[in-house]
């Protein structure tokens, strides 16, 4: 099943399911007005969305209506709580070699996990606003997993069991503002400006054999100005799985539905496949070069951050955004 929310002058959007091509959309406002209150009543919506969406699929649906992404938000525009890990141990392995700091050994062994801010995410088409120049802006491909309630220590078996939805991120990051907020020991915040996500959710379900049940074994694709910036396996050098990253964020509190679970940037240690982030290439380049060629993002750069099954369709639609200047204001959806 794939689910989208579309604007509709209010802040959580209009529900939508969309078909399995990408083509084709119906409300699905008779189930339920929002994303947030499908999951909310998963048990009971879920299988008449389920329905739909193969009604939809089918073509017997006379209120098909065609799919078009700019008139879509993430499909939570908004979410009670937002969570981001780094389960590529390799990422965090880099950027901290960026810092001029080494890993402390037990990253690859306990979760590392942030709190985002869940309260306004950019659409999947809006532009990315930057503040000034000087704030390195750089994007982050990720996956990330939205759940229904999860129980208060509840272990990765029954975590795993609580995932509903699977969708595309692009957590942006400020990283001349990180150095600052790492070494004072309390969290990102002014560093972390509102993510974006994928225009489609899906049920784990339409991935086949990518998924199994644990990590997401397909490529994620970046495109920074019309040209591939990268495409690691998001199954490969994943060091924690969903579950294990569920289950962390619940060792000491339960998670309300609708809460977003983020993989963390997708990195292979191989960097033939190239980077979901530029901090990456450019910690490479300084290892190698002596110092960073690749620049930060800046205004008028284009991102696309995609992800396509085994015959190249997309599967989530696509994050595709422009980088604009805070001088213009951000186009609205």
């Amino acid at each position: 099943m794939k689910l989208a929310t579309r604007f509709n002058h209010t802040r959580d959007g209009e529900l939508l399911i969309v078909s399995r091509d990408l083509t084709q959309v119906s409300s699905a406002t008779h189930i339920a007005p929002t994303l947030q209150y499908a999951l909310d009543h998963w048990a009971v919506c879920q299988p008449r969305l389920q329905a739909a969406y193969q009604a939809l699929n089918a073509g017997q649906l006379a209120t098909a209506e065609p799919y078009l992404p700019h008139t879509l938000l993430s499909p939570l525009p908004r979410a009670y709580q937002w969570a981001d890990g780094s389960a590529y141990v390799n990422h965090v392995e880099l950027v901290q070699k960026a810092r001029g700091a080494s890993l402390p050994e037990h990253f690859w062994h306990d979760p590392l996990i942030y709190q985002g801010g869940g309260d306004s995410f950019l659409a999947p088409h809006e532009n990315i606003p930057l503040i000034n120049a000087q704030v390195d802006l750089d994007f982050e491909a990720e996956i990330a997993v939205i759940t229904n309630d999860v129980p208060l220590g509840a272990s990765p078996q029954q975590a795993g069991r609580r995932i509903c939805l699977i969708l595309l991120v692009n957590d942006l990051s400020l990283r001349r503002l990180t150095p600052n907020e790492y070494t004072k020991g309390f969290g990102f915040f002014q560093s972390k400006p509102s993510s974006a996500f994928s225009p489609v959710a899906i049920t784990p379900d339409e991935l086949g054999n990518a998924w199994d049940g644990r990590k997401l074994h397909l490529p994620i694709r970046s495109y920074l100005n019309g040209e591939l910036f990268g495409e690691p396996n998001a199954g490969i050098d994943m060091a924690f799985d969903f579950p294990t990253l569920i289950a962390h964020a619940a060792k000491t509190r339960k998670l309300g539905a609708g809460t977003i679970i983020g993989s963390g940037t997708v990195s292979n240690i191989d960097p033939s496949r190239g980077f979901s982030c530029i901090a990456e290439k450019r910690m490479l380049e300084t290892l190698s070069l002596g110092q960073a060629k690749t620049p930060y993002l800046k205004a008028g750069d284009h991102l696309r951050i995609e992800m396509q099954n085994s015959v190249g369709d997309s599967i989530f639609g696509a994050i595709d955004q422009t980088v604009v200047s805070m001088m213009e204001p951000a186009k609205a959806c």
